[in-house]
Order: C-alpha cells, then structure tokens, then sequence
C-alpha cells in the first residue's frame, strides 16, 4: 500500500498529508460529494406571501403556520428569530424504507445504496439552521425511532456538540405487544434532547395527585409517608446492618428478615428514634417499622424531576393520537399514519418552556405542537407562540394535494375556534389566533424587481419581534410599536406625500424607519430619536446566503 506514493514529489506528499489532517477522525461521515444535490438546498431570497383567507382570527397575529420546504423557512427565520427560540420539537421522517422520506421529489426505499446518506443530509442541512435559532438558553427535541437513532445522535453531536445533550427519552407509544411480529416487537420510540449550551435550566413537572396521595400521614411535624426501613441486602451481605431494634410501645425485640437488613446504621436509628421519624403504623403497635419522610423536605418540593421514561399512561400512545386527528378532523384521519398525542408535547413543553416562551416546529405535520402549546396556555394562563412549518407534499399524481392548508392549520383552526367531534358533540374551541404564510423563493439577481412591498413589511415586523399585522395599501407609512418605540416603512415616497412623511416621523420620540430612500429622508427629518435603514438591503444582509445587493 506504502508503494503507491513512492512516485510522489514533496509537495504532493504534503498536500496528501495536509488533506489526511483534516478528515474526521471518529465519528459520523457520510458520501456528501456523491450522493445528488438536495434541491431544496438554494441560494435564493425568501419572501413570505400573507394569506388572509387562510389565516384564524384577527390581527394582529401571534403565531405563524408557514407553508412551503423548510429549509426555506428555517432561511427566512434566520433573518427573523435567530437566537429566540426557546424550543424546537420536530417529527422528521423516520427513514423507513417504506415511503416515509422523499429526497428530490422521489421516495427513498431500502434498496437505495445512499438511503443513509441522504438522509444524513437532508438533516444535517436543517439542524445546523435551527442551531442558529435557538436561543441561548434555549433545547432541542427530535422524535426519532430504530432506522435512524444511532446516525441522529452522531449528528446531533456533530452540529450542537457532544457536551450539549441532555437525554435519550424513551416513549412507550403501544400499549400492547404484536404478537404476531417476526422477532422482537417494538414498543417505543425515542426523543433526543440538547440544549443549544449549557444555559438551559429544565422545569420541573407537576406532582400528580397520585404522588401527593401517599403522603396520607400527618404529625405535628407535617405530612409525611411512610418508607421503608429496610434494604434488599442479606444479613451475610451488611452484618453490620443486622440487628435488633425495640418496639417502644410494646418493648418487643424487632428483627429484619435474613433475607434482608436495616437501611440505617445502630447510629443513625439511634438518631432516627431521638427526631421521632420511626413510623410503628396507626396504632404504634406494628411489628414493621417505617421511615416518616415528609412533604416539605423534599429537595424540589414544587414538582417533580423529569426522567427519560415515558409511559403511554402519562403521555399517550400512537392510537390516542389517531384518535385525537380523528375527533378534530375526521376528514383527513389518515393522512398521517404515525401522529403524536397532544399530551406527549404537552410533556415537552413542561418541562422547557415558560408562559411566554417561541416553540418552533418545522416539521409540522398535524398540527400537535401548536394543539399542545394552545392547551398548556389555557391550562396554565401563558402565552407561548408558536412557529409551524410545513409542505403542501404535493406530487405528479396528486398536484392539489395540501397538508399544510388542509390538515396542519385546519387541526389548529378548530382547536382555537371549536368544531364538532365525531359523534356530532360541540367542543368548545380554546382560543387564539395564527398567520398563514407562504414561503417564496426570489432569485438574487429579480429581487430588487421582485420583492413586494408586503413581504417587506411582514418581515420588518417579524425582526422586531411585533405581532404581525396586514399591509395597509391606503396608509401613508406601515406603522408598529415595538419596545423601545416603533418602525416604519415609507413604502411609497413622491413629492406629493413626502411633506406629509416628513412631519409624520419628526413627531415620533423614538422610531427606526425603513426606506427605498433613506438618504432622501435622512435629508429632511431632523428628528435626533429616528434612525434609517435602507430596503431591501438590511434585509439582504440579515438573510445572507449568497445574496448581494
């Protein structure tokens, strides 16, 4: 093998060692250069086109449901919400083989010798975006099962970094075993969490009112439940916990079992005793003694700390799910063979966000995030936000086909203005209101004939974190307040309104006014509170990506 580079010059040699240098030593690679480009990966600007027939409620808007690829979406959202997201949940394709996954407009079956690779990139070209999306304190969950778990975690160390995961979540999502599966049924999934650093702080979750019922017992201390007072060591394994210890009330020597031993030391029962913390049952004549722990010395007496096992009791399983889309939107109960309960991101949001916190889910689906932010609302009074992104999954045979319009926002419309469920009942509808937006591409080089004055303004009320209202054609500036003040856009200057835009802005304390002319207005407004950013280029610079001016 050696003699293959016994004809190479010095610089080849160096150059073949420099490119040796700087492959990956351990850990996930995939064939990027060979497998064919992912179409959707693009340099082109992206609008966001406002349609008002499609939207819930009135504005002004707190939510978004974004049709189109979301690797255009996550784009948009970088020149928007970069480093705001508290939480990030998504449903990717689990690889399967069995038409779960389309690459480049094609379906990926297990035949497919870049099958993997693929994915890996389709992936990885998403996840390194919605890194960027995050905020600092803010976490990532993916739902991910068997076909792609071990690649997933490789990647994820990949593009947030090894020392940011947090935990593998187990999710029981049956109830019951296949009886009649090949070799050994699966009967969970997994959700992989990291944080996008180590400023993350986790919630606790509820105590439920099963765990607060075994503190039935109360003394002058407080409440408290019995524990036990023995170990599952023998006598032969802690002699030194072998002993006996006396029943006060009755003067009886007490044993443990041989098969087992006292959890405490003749000192510390000792100590035990002294602090009244030897539970001998109502009547202080058992023969069993316990341990008192009680209510308010537990370390999080607030809650509970979350674990990675997720039973289909707590959070519901895969046929609660379609029985959920079923009630909700019987119409369209098949279009997804594997949804999420409600409960199951109810569980995430609990224990990562707080009442007012941004929830992205760029693989939308459904709609279940957007169900479970709206019911944790209602439940706890919050009022977190929320981002969908979905595709229409349109194909040549079915061109009119429309999740996103006909299932994702439709699911979310009637659990925020109520529907009929299945059996005709009226369910009352939670409340709320979304934006529904399509993403469009603009090429660089048709943007500055291209982008319309309406995809601006979404946008600039969108970077400033404003609830997004409609473009107003017959208003003299586009107007929203934000913290600090407002921002305006003068979409339309002309010698006979400018003497009007003039006097407008000069009568704002504090205002960032966007402009075609800035310099032009810059030239007449002698306020000191306003500032002037030119369109479309703060836009071009926020979004990047290869576009020039």
């Amino acid at each position: 093998m050696a003699d293959c580079y016994d004809d190479y010059s010095s610089e080849e040699l160096i150059r073949e060692l420099r490119q040796r240098d700087q492959r990956p030593r351990f850990g996930l690679v995939w064939e990027r250069k060979t497998i064919e480009h992912e179409k959707a990966v693009n340099e082109d600007f992206v609008a966001l086109d406002f349609d008002t027939d499609g939207s819930c409620g009135a504005a002004p808007y707190r939510n978004l449901i974004i049709e189109g690829d979301n690797f255009d979406a996550l784009r948009y959202l970088h020149m928007t919400h970069a480093g705001q997201v508290k939480c990030i949940y998504i449903d990717p394709p689990y690889n399967t083989g069995n038409r779960d996954f389309i690459y480049n407009d094609r379906f990926v079956d297990k035949e497919d010798a870049y099958r993997h690779s693929k994915w890996l990139e389709f992936m990885y070209r998403r996840l390194v975006l919605a890194k960027q999306l995050l905020a600092e304190d803010g976490v990532i969950f993916v739902s991910i099962d068997d076909n792609e778990v071990f690649n997933l975690g490789l990647l994820m160390n990949r593009v947030f970094g090894e020392s940011n995961f947090i935990a593998s979540c187990i999710w029981q999502k049956r109830y019951s075993s296949s009886n009649d599966h090949k070799t050994i049924a699966p009967m969970h999934e997994y959700i992989l969490v990291y944080q996008a650093s180590g400023a993350w702080n986790r919630n606790l979750l509820p105590r439920c009112e099963e765990k607060n019922k075994q503190y039935r017992y109360s003394d002058e201390k407080g409440i408290f439940r019995p524990d036990n007072y023995t170990c599952n060591k023998s006598a032969e394994e802690r002699p030194n916990l072998y002993y006996p210890i006396i029943q006060p009330n009755t003067g009886e020597e007490i044993w443990p079992k041989s098969t087992a031993a006292w959890r405490y030391s003749k000192e510390r029962h000792a100590y035990n005793v002294r602090e009244d913390l030897v539970y001998w049952g109502k009547d202080g004549l058992s023969k069993v003694p316990s341990f008192k722990r009680y209510r308010h010395l537990l370390k999080n007496t607030d809650g509970i700390v979350p674990n990675t096992w997720w039973t289909f009791d707590e959070v519901g399983h895969t046929d609660t799910a379609k029985k959920e889309l079923l009630d909700i939107l019987a119409e369209h109960a098949t279009a997804f063979s594997t949804p999420k309960p409600a409960q199951l991101i109810e569980r995430i949001l609990r224990i990562a966000t707080k009442p007012n916190d941004l929830v992205l889910d760029f693989f939308a689906g459904s709609g279940t995030a957007a169900h479970a932010v709206i019911k944790l609302n209602q439940e706890d009074g919050g009022n977190r936000r929320f981002i969908l992104v979905s595709s229409t999954e349109a194909t040549a045979d079915a061109p009119d086909k429309n999740l996103c319009r006909d299932v994702c926002a439709e699911r979310v419309r009637r659990v925020m203005q109520g529907y009929a469920n299945k059996k005709g009942e009226a369910v009352d509808g939670l409340g709320g209101n979304f934006a529904y937006l399509r993403a469009r591409r603009i090429p660089a080089e048709t943007l500055f004939n291209q982008i319309q004055h309406q995809q601006i303004w979404t946008a600039l009320q969108l970077i400033h974190n404003s609830a997004l209202c409609l473009f107003d054609h017959d208003a003299l500036l586009q107007s929203a307040k934000i913290n600090n003040g407002v921002i305006l856009y003068a979409h339309n200057i002309n010698e006979s309104n400018l003497a009007n835009i003039v006097k407008t802005i000069n009568q704002q304390d504090s205002a960032v006014i966007y402009s075609w002319q800035p310099d032009l207005l810059r030239h007449h407004i002698s306020n000191a509170g306003v500032s002037f950013e030119p369109i479309p280029q703060t836009l071009i610079q926020r979004f990047g990506a290869g576009i020039k001016p």
